[in-house]
């Protein structure tokens, strides 16, 4: 049976960094009296300044509604719904992966619903972080501070990385301040553990536990090769079973929201499955790792690249897959307009196709992801019978639903500002504005929703 699995708090702060592990010799020697002891310390020194402490603090704001059943006895001047402000403050690790520009990488839900980021060195500076993006669906955020004299760590191609290979972890567990602890990379492309949307964890026995959230995992050249996110155990303790987010998967969103400002995800346009013994043997494959693809969809880039539903894709750029789970988290975060090379097993042959990934279609979300006035409605891009937000869906006993919004609404403006899709959404409300001047076309009409 499968032990509970707890994300990193943020109440503690932790910093991992994996990569394929280099020669034993690649851990520089220090000197001692006439003897050389081999020490991790030298490379240490070079990369801990990299690793920094995140505070923030914020408020989380709760509503609840008053039950219908309620409403007799208390008049009808009573506010439909009860809202509380709880203030909170939480602690988290990061990586500087940018000296020059001062980028940190963290994950998203230490910053989640901050109002103010701190950013600790180790040298004992400290600075207020603005937030530059964050992706929930893989949990990973950037952030930026403006200060001279940083270090940076370099990222690794964690596509190199070999179960077997040494993994640093740097973080501050439990608060008690700056940490390393070493083990080895224990398996690699773990997925369907339920933490994240999409999941390629690295798994690592070096000790992690409770705050090394936003951590750095590196290999013995202190070079990044995953964020630390979470842990296998009991009451957020460690028992030897982290997870990391690999650092291309990193370097890729990092470098979306750097230049977009949020993450324009790839897409491929297949359903599919995990490769099975059974599978293989049926298809005339020899290989026992890969995705099974059940269904191509019509127009999409796997369709016109050529792929066809019982295609096996068994490599990404020349690289093994492992999993339908690591294909899906690898094409989702390589971003849209990116050409692959995939390899494929059709009819027992081995086959390789370029593909160039379009940008996925903006999936169906909770508005209260975007702002908390739109809790209960379910949004998705809609081009019919216009371009915009479409509710597709909408509790009747919701905030949202008290502003006036209905099922079937279209959002197509927001404080004059022409809205065309979620993203053009999710850019209007980044910073969650007092006031709301939502444009809707509703049936033939059009009108505005102020809400406040």
């Amino acid at each position: 049976m499968r032990k509970p699995l707890s994300l990193l708090s943020v109440l503690a702060l932790s910093v991992g960094i994996a990569m394929s592990a280099a020669p034993a010799q690649a851990a520089l020697p220090s000197l001692m009296g006439n003897q050389d002891i081999p020490s991790l310390a030298p490379v240490l020194e070079q990369v801990t300044p990299a690793v920094v402490n995140i505070s923030v603090s914020g408020k989380k704001v709760t509503r609840q509604r008053l039950p219908e059943q309620f409403r007799f006895f208390f008049g009808p001047n009573m506010p439909d719904e009860q809202v509380s402000e709880q203030p909170f403050q939480a602690l988290g690790s990061g990586v500087i992966i940018d000296a020059k520009k001062g980028y940190v990488i963290t994950n998203a839900h230490v910053i989640h619903e901050a109002d103010e980021i701190k950013v600790s060195l180790k040298d004992g500076r400290e600075f207020t972080a603005k937030k530059i993006g964050e992706d929930k669906q893989s949990d990973i955020a950037l952030l930026q501070i403006k200060a001279d004299d940083l270090t940076a760590i370099k990222m690794a191609d964690s596509d190199e990385l070999r179960v077997g290979d040494y993994a640093l972890a740097i973080g501050n567990p439990f608060g008690l301040g700056q940490t390393v602890t070493s083990g080895i990379v224990s398996a690699l492309g773990r997925s369907g553990l339920n933490i994240e949307n999409f999941e390629n964890f690295i798994q690592t026995d070096a000790a992690i536990n409770s705050g090394n959230s936003g951590g750095a995992l590196l290999n013995l050249r202190g070079e990044l090769i995953g964020i630390n996110t979470a842990i296998l155990g009991p009451n957020g303790g460690n028992i030897g079973i982290g997870f990391a987010i690999p650092s291309n998967m990193v370097r890729d969103l990092s470098e979306q929201i750097i230049k977009f400002g949020e993450v324009r995800r790839g897409q491929l346009g297949i359903t599919g499955a995990e490769l099975t013994s059974d599978l293989a043997k049926t298809f005339g494959s020899t290989k026992q790792n890969g995705a099974f693809v059940n269904q191509v969809m019509p127009g999409s880039s796997a369709d016109k690249a050529g792929i066809k539903a019982g295609d096996i894709i068994s490599s990404i750029d020349g690289k093994a897959i492992r999993s339908f789970g690591e294909l899906r988290a690898k094409i989702a975060t390589m971003g849209a307009g990116k050409q692959v090379t995939l390899g494929i097993v059709r009819d027992g042959k081995e086959e390789s196709v370029k593909v160039t990934l379009k940008q996925a279609d903006d999936s169906e979300v909770r508005a209260s992801a975007l702002h908390p006035a739109l809790e209960g409605a379910k949004l998705s891009t809609t081009t019919d019978p216009v371009a915009g937000v479409a509710v597709s869906e909408i509790d009747p006993r919701s905030p949202a639903a008290a502003t006036g919004l209905q099922k079937g609404d279209v959002i197509i403006g927001v404080n004059r500002l022409r809205v065309n899709a979620l993203a053009d959404l999710t850019k209007a409300l980044k910073n969650k504005p007092d006031v709301l001047a939502l444009n809707i076309q509703r049936g033939d009409s059009s009108l505005y929703l102020v809400i406040r």
